[in-house]
């Protein structure tokens, strides 16, 4: 038995009798202390506060929570933290000085796992992680000899990440010392544009983004520095941090990069460039906008080999994919594909193009913006300062004889009605729209001012889906579910299923996952849901018939993909739990 559970017992804290019928329904000795917490037995406030005690008498080493993944060191530093009469920091919520960890040898700060974050006129403040090593904090005085220094508690994951962007600060120093140099010797802001060393950062930025598999790039200036972050697997992770001086050319060069009027500061603009990052072509699709410190860039990455992906290969099951080609083989109507902002909609729409285009079918999109550029197909970008917008593309498409038409986003009611014209006078329409579910896209358009036969008539398929991220198979370990978990799902989960977890380690940043793939579910409307359609009916009549006609929800998909072993039983109840 572990050490913590074991002490709770010789204190009194927790009875025998509870451990003995945890251990009857077959929990392992290593998760007693999970489940005790879980079942209310102990609070997770009381083990906390028997934690911090036993660390403050020197029983336990901080360290020891290590051992169990489901006590948070945040909450135990915070309670650590006020016990001691220290502060508790929260690193990703401040504007950190890093020069002042400059001023330091970096081999140092990582040796003893400590980070300088603020300066004033009296003291030096120092995250560290362990407050009752007294070694460390003489070591890290002898740093700082002019100001005494305070202490700080964070937690080790936070501290070792702002090490690492301070020694990925430190690799780039060269080019940032030639960029300052040129900067001082450079007067007017044509040459500073064209400054070379702007463009090797440049390229230094998108390499070590498109290496982490970014999919966008956010350069944020704050008051102190200039912040590169990066979206990866979904969650934006912090890649450099600049001094602040860095920023205006680097802003400025992206800008004339793709076309922007670089003395436009105060509105925001859209534009795009393409450019080669190690032996691959990349086309980026760049927004700007004014904020209270500059302009927020964000790069999306346009992979153009992403546009190419087969839709079994995005993730998409057998099943569901067999499902959405009967849709697509369809002579005419309405294809939909739901889910929220950032669900692989638009990789969808391509996929399914893909399967559409032939040297005997007229395809035409209509987008907002173009983000993959495609032979065989007609595409038309909406530009509604000259007023071409969704709808009056759309208009002018029909008069193009086409036989397939794409429509990057169904926005109002105006394209959804042209939309559906255009599917029941004989065309194949494929477009998105947001809602949560395959089957309430059907109310979502009788809320737009669609009447219910014309949908019956025209809708041919619905598939909604969303992005889960995938164990990171370098650090894949078995995962010990909660008994209560299995018993709430037991409808979807067989008997002896194991499920897996990513530990964390240096390929996947810690975070247990790498890559995405889709979970989805499919709607082919069958006669009797297109006649239930029609009569009007409430959203749980037609969800009953959809089940009776076969359909699988998306939340039983990805328990699906759970039980194969690709993403956590935590990762689908995140995403996927209505």
């Amino acid at each position: 038995m572990d050490k913590i559970t074991e002490d709770l017992l010789n204190t009194g804290a927790i009875m025998q009798r509870q451990v003995d019928r945890l251990l009857s329904q077959g929990i392992s000795e290593n998760l007693i202390l999970r489940d005790i917490t879980l079942s209310g037995f102990m609070t997770m406030d009381r083990l906390v506060r028997f934690i911090v005690q036993k660390i403050r008498n020197g029983d336990y080493d901080l360290s020891i929570i290590d051992n169990y993944d489901y006590i948070h060191e945040k909450t135990v530093l915070e309670k650590l933290a006020s016990e001691l009469n220290l502060k508790y920091i929260d690193l990703d919520s401040i504007d950190m000085d890093y020069l002042l960890a400059s001023r330091v040898p970096l081999s140092q700060l990582q040796k003893h796992d400590a980070l300088p974050i603020f300066e004033d006129d009296l003291s030096v403040t120092i995250a560290i992680n362990d407050p009752l090593d007294i070694q460390v904090q003489e070591s890290l005085q002898r740093l700082f000899p002019k100001k005494p220094i305070k202490i700080a508690l964070a937690t080790k994951k936070q501290i070792s990440s702002y090490l690492f962007k301070i020694e990925l600060k430190d690799s780039v120093k060269g080019l940032v010392k030639k960029i300052r140099d040129e900067l001082n010797s450079i007067t007017s802001l044509e040459e500073q544009q064209e400054a070379s060393s702007i463009l090797l950062l440049i390229d230094v930025i998108l390499k070590a983004c498109i290496n982490s598999r970014a999919s966008d790039v956010h350069i944020e200036p704050t008051e102190k520095n200039c912040s590169v972050r990066a979206r990866i697997d979904g969650k934006l992770t912090e890649v450099f941090i600049f001094e602040k001086m860095i920023y205006p050319p680097l802003a400025s060069r992206l800008k004339l990069l793709a076309n922007l009027d670089i003395a436009e500061k105060r509105k925001p603009q859209d534009g795009r460039f393409s450019t080669a990052v190690g032996s691959k072509e990349y086309d980026f699709r760049i927004s700007t906008l004014p904020i209270l410190y500059g302009e927020s860039i964000v790069m999306r990455v346009l992979d153009k080999q992403k546009a190419m992906v087969r839709l079994e290969d995005a993730g998409m099951d057998s099943e569901s994919y067999h499902k959405l080609l009967k849709g697509l083989q369809a002579p005419y109507g309405i294809i939909l594909v739901t889910g929220p902002t950032g669900s692989g909609k638009t990789t969808t729409l391509y996929g399914a193009l893909n399967e559409l285009r032939n040297i005997e079918d007229k395809v035409i999109t209509v987008e907002d913006p173009v983000e993959y550029r495609m032979n065989l197909i007609q595409q038309v970008q909406v530009n509604p300062k000259v007023g071409l917008s969704f709808a009056d593309a759309l208009r002018s498409i029909l008069r193009q004889d086409p036989d397939k038409i794409m429509i990057g986003e169904i926005r109002d009611q105006e394209t959804l009605e042209i939309a559906i014209k255009a599917a029941l006078t004989g065309h194949l329409v494929i477009s998105t729209l947001h809602t949560n579910d395959s089957v309430s896209a059907i109310p979502r358009m009788v809320d737009m001012g669609i009447e219910h036969y014309l949908i019956s008539g025209a809708l041919v398929a619905i598939q909604a889906q969303r992005l889960i991220r995938k164990i990171c198979k370098h650090c894949k370990i078995e995962e010990q579910v909660p008994a209560s978990t299995m018993e709430e799902f037991k409808e979807f989960i067989p008997k002896n299923t194991k499920f897996f977890t990513g530990k964390g380690c240096r390929e996947c940043n810690d975070s247990g996952y790498m890559g995405r793939e889709m979970i989805c579910e499919v709607l082919n409307i069958s006669e009797d849901l297109s006649s239930l359609i029609a009569k009007g009916a409430s959203k749980e009549a037609l969800h009953e018939q959809a089940v009776k006609d076969g359909f699988t929800g998306i939340f039983e998909n990805g328990i699906q993909k759970a039980i194969d072993g690709v993403t956590s039983l935590e990762e689908i109840l995140r995403v996927a739990k209505g």
